[in-house]
Order: C-alpha cells, then structure tokens, then sequence
C-alpha cells in the first residue's frame, strides 16, 4: 500500500518530467523555425556559394586615342582558364593551348603604346584598395560598387575621365560539385566596355617632343592656335605598363624612391622663375598703360647701381658690352635686362601684377589633368604677408625680367605665349572644346611685342637656333637663376606662323643652362619635325 508521502513524489516528478518533455519540444520546434523560416534563405544562400562559383569577368576600358585616331592607350587580350577547388573557390591562370574552351574567360590588360613618352598624360592605373572595394565612385553611380583585383585610374587621363573610361565588369556562374569540379555553366553576363576618348594630342609630335627632350629634366608644351594641346611632356618619367604587369613590383620600388621624382608633372605642377620669357608681357603692360611708345628710347648703361645694390644686363655681364640707345622692339628682341628694369620702374609693381593677371599668369590654366598648380606673381601684399618684408624697387627691377619671388608653371607660360600670339586666353584642353576669350589687347602693343619676338630669331636676336627657319616664328629666350650658384632654369618660347599662329611650343629645361643654347634647339627639333617632317638620323634608325 502507498504512502502519501510516496503518492506526492511520483505526481512531483511526473509533472517534471512533463514539463520537461514540453520545454524541449518547443525549442526543438522554435529551432526548426528558425532555421528554416528566419534564417532559411541566409542557410540557403551558403548552400548556393558552396554550390554556385561566381567568376568576374573585367570589362575593358575605354581607349585613348590620339586626334587623327591612333590608339594611344588600347587593352590587349587574355585568355584565362579557371581551375576549381574547394578550398580558394577557383583561381585564374594562363591559358594554354588545348585547355577546354568552356574553361576559358577573356580579360583584358591595359597596354600604353607611347610608355614613358605619354606617361604623365596617359596617367596609371591601380589596384582597388582594400578602403576603396565596396565604394561606389558618386561621379558615376551607375557604374556599380568597386570590386577587389579591380582597376582604377590614379593619375593623368585615366583618373580626370575614371567615369568614361572604366566599364562594367561582366559575371560567369558556375554550378560546382562536392570536390569543386565543374558541372556546368549557369549562366554569363558579358562585360561592358568602358567610352573610348579622342584627344587632341598629335600622336608623332607627342613622341617627338619626348625624343627632343631625351634625358633633360624639364617639360615641353605644345598648343595649337586655339589652345588644343598638341603635345605634354614632362622628363623623367615611368612606364605606365609596369603597374598592369605582374612581378613588376621591384622597378616599381625603384621608381617610388628615385631622388628625380619621375612621377612629379613638371608641365603642370612644377614651379620656375620664368625669367625673359616674362618679359612680353611686361611689354605688353608698358605700352598698352601708356609707358612706353614706337618713340620711346632708353641708353643702355650695362650695369644699373642703387646704393651697395647693382643691376646689370647679360650682354654686359658676358661681354663687357652696352646695347647703346634702344627701344622696345629691339630690347625684347636683345632681352635686354636693364631696360626692363627702367620700364619696371616706371610702371611699378602693381601695374606689373594686374597684366600678368590679365595673361592669367597667377592661376591654373583649367587643363584636364589632375595636378596642376597656380603659379606665384608676388605683390607687396604678398611679400608683407609672407615674408613679413617691405618691397623696394629691387623687388620690381627683378620681377620685371622674371626673377625673384615669381614663379610660373610651363603650361602656364605656353598658354600666356599663345595669348601674345592669338589675343586670346584660352583654357587648353586634352578632351573636348576649348574655351578662349579675349584678352583685349590694343594693336600697337600687339604689333610692337610680336615684332620684338620676331627679331629674336633673326640674325642679331637672342633665338640663333632660328635665324635661318622658315615660315616666320617668333620667339623669347629665357635664362632663369636660381637660389643654387650658377645654375638656371632655361627656357624657349615659340609660335609660328606669326600671322596666323598654327602651333605654340614652349620648352623649359630645368637648371639646363642658358635657354638660348640648351632650350632652343630642343624647340628647333620639334619645329623642323612639324613643319618640315625632319627626323634626326639616330631617330631614323631605332
């Protein structure tokens, strides 16, 4: 007979056990819900990746081309084949002949015709990196997120046009089995091409300008009449295609930590005192502020001294000589630096600064090509600010044959020169129009400047390399210090026909020299190659 004691703890443990079996069947039914209901599709999707390979398909670029339509930056087919294994999912390598054809994608790697010759304009490309895989470039949205082992463009043409020129990557989706081996193609969306872009760069003048610069530091700027750029080079300079090919990554290094800065864009970014080249504009600024006339005559003094403080001319420096009784035609043509100084006095600093404003001297030209600077024209403002120093005439006899503080772009002074050449200041493109207005220039300064500059390559003039070129060019020498004892910056300026500028060259050569001997004949070689089709024999031969 039980006991109720007994009785109780049976209905005790009953009900336990009960409750126990309940409890668990509800989490087993709540585990199953979850599982299949809440987090059925996440389950799924994993089950789809073990199953499912995704293979990216890279969309060429656009191309780049020259304006009569040479490629100057195309893409050149590669075969892949894709190998599967359940560990890394699949990976790509070289394609070999008689590998299965459905086992085969096509890519596409970027190929830079004119390498180093094109390399600051042409620009880079690179890899996504790890900040930038998932973003989504807000220029162009529609392009889609970017993916990691993607392109994009760093430098020059190919990141200013990164929207134009990249395309959409394309996707192959293979069915897998349990060892990873292939099945079956599910299905391919085939990549989109990126926009192919026409520039305005003159293929052969882009390689030449490049030979005639060879191995000096410096830049050449090439313009046609209406402010097109024909040509843009800048030296020393890198081999686009290292960076799209692989093991490349020592010379890469290399380049990274060369002291010459091959990447630096010396066209655009680097900043020079311009010397003479300056000194038609501060023509220009005499005559049209009614300084100076066809009548007005200065006596050269060789040496100009205020104070413990001398200011001399080149002619007099080098040779002992005066230039005697000289005007302005003559002195631009003679670059004559102690008239310059006169003529800097007596307009003084500000009226010096509002022309080269008017020539757009102190701002960035608008070029198409990330990078470029402002140049410097130094006012007393300027000075006081900075240097917390007065300005003195010294300050203005030197700003007025382009030395002291001031300091100008290549791209800036070519654009100027055109200006002189056109009367118009024009924003130069790469792509697309380009936008010129007028200058508002009075003919005699017009007339009277381009006749200084066309002297300056006749016979007595300053430009020798030119004396005997045909058709009539006119020119400015320019020979800049430094703050390094006896180096300076050598410069030539250039248009031709003087009547109906076709072409607009300028060349600098960084600490080079005397512009007269080292900067014309590189201008003197891409001259006779334009008008004349003239290749050096060595060029002749490679």
């Amino acid at each position: 007979m039980e006991t109720l004691s007994s009785t109780k703890t049976q209905s005790w443990l009953f009900w336990f056990l009960r409750g126990a079996l309940i409890l668990g069947f509800l989490i087993l039914v709540g585990r199953l819900l979850e599982l299949t209901i809440i987090k059925g599709a996440y389950f799924r999707s994993l089950s789809e990746e073990n199953r499912i390979r995704r293979i990216p398909i890279s969309a060429p670029r656009g191309r780049i081309l020259a304006r009569a339509g040479e490629e100057l930056v195309g893409n050149k087919e590669v075969k892949k084949r894709i190998i599967f294994n359940p560990e890394s999912g699949y990976e790509k390598v070289d394609f070999k002949v008689g590998d299965p054809q459905d086992e085969t994608i096509t890519e596409w790697v970027r190929d830079y015709k004119l390498a180093e010759s094109f390399a600051h304009v042409s620009g880079y490309l690179g890899q996504t990196s790890q900040e930038e895989v998932g973003t989504v470039d807000p220029l162009c949205p529609e392009k889609g997120p970017r993916k990691s082992g993607g392109w994009v463009g760093r430098t020059g043409l190919e990141a200013y046009y990164e929207c134009r020129l990249s395309g959409v990557d394309g996707e192959e989706l293979v069915e897998v089995d349990t060892t990873g081996k292939r099945v079956r193609t599910l299905g391919k969306k085939d990549p989109t091409s990126g926009q192919d872009i026409t520039t305005s760069i003159d293929f052969s003048l882009q390689r030449e300008a490049a030979n005639a610069l060879g191995n000096k530091k410096g830049a050449v700027v090439a313009l046609s009449g209406t402010g097109e750029v024909l040509a843009l080079h800048s030296y020393p300079s890198f081999d686009p295609n290292l960076f799209v090919t692989k093991g490349k990554e020592q010379e890469i290094s290399a380049l990274l930590k060369n002291p010459d800065e091959p990447f630096f864009d010396r066209a655009i970014g680097g900043l020079y005192h311009p010397g003479s080249v300056f000194k038609p504009f501060v023509a220009i600024a005499a005559v049209e502020e009614g300084r100076v006339d066809e009548n007005f005559y200065y006596e050269d003094p060789g040496v100009i001294t205020i104070g413990r403080f001398s200011y001399s001319n080149w002619y007099f420096n080098q040779y002992g000589g005066k230039e005697g009784k000289i005007g302005l035609v003559r002195a631009i043509a003679r670059s004559t630096d102690t008239f310059f100084y006169k003529v800097g006095e007596m307009l003084g600093v500000d009226e010096i600064v509002k022309w080269a404003h008017r020539f757009g001297l102190d701002e960035a030209t608008g070029l198409d090509l990330p990078g470029e600077v402002s140049g410097l024209v130094p006012s007393p403002e300027w000075k006081l600010r900075v240097k917390g120093e007065r300005w003195f005439l010294g300050n203005t006899y030197h700003m007025a044959i382009g030395q002291g503080d001031i300091a100008l772009t290549p791209i800036e002074v070519g654009r100027a020169t055109l200006g002189v050449a056109t009367g118009e200041l024009c924003e130069p493109k790469i792509v697309g129009d380009t936008n010129c207005r007028e200058i508002e220039l009075g003919d005699k300064s017009v007339e009277m400047v381009k006749e200084g500059m066309q002297d300056a390559c006749l016979s007595g003039g300053t430009g020798f390399t030119f004396f005997d070129f045909e058709p009539s060019v006119a020119c400015k020498t320019g020979t800049a210090e430094t703050s390094l004892e006896g180096q300076s910056h050598a410069w030539f300026s250039v248009f031709a026909p003087v009547d109906f500028p076709q072409i607009s060259l300028t060349v600098l050569v960084e600490k080079g020299g005397e512009g007269s001997k080292v900067a014309g004949p590189i201008a003197r070689r891409i001259f006779d190659f334009w008008f004349h089709g003239k290749i050096p024999q060595n060029d002749r031969e490679k």
